[in-house]
């Protein structure tokens, strides 16, 4: 097991403490714990997932000419 120190801000302390005192678990196994469940919920390199692309489309069947389009009245 490793040794760590972290800083927390004194209301998440508190928070935490009291969720140890409550289970009678103490206040090290309340951040293993945190620890180990965001671990779980977020993936371990999200930069080695496969990239998303958005999808091309090469006909839709119709087409508009930008450049007659008022933008500014669709803001109104």
């Amino acid at each position: 097991m490793i040794k760590t120190q972290i800083q927390l801000p004194e209301e998440l302390y508190r928070k935490a403490k009291a969720i140890a005192k409550s289970r009678e678990i103490s206040f090290a196994e309340v951040v293993r714990r945190g620890v180990e469940y965001i671990t779980t919920v977020y993936p371990e390199n999200p930069s080695s997932s496969k990239s998303w692309k958005p999808i091309t489309v090469k006909n839709a069947g119709f087409k508009v000419d930008i450049d007659s389009i008022d933008l500014r009245s669709l803001l109104d």
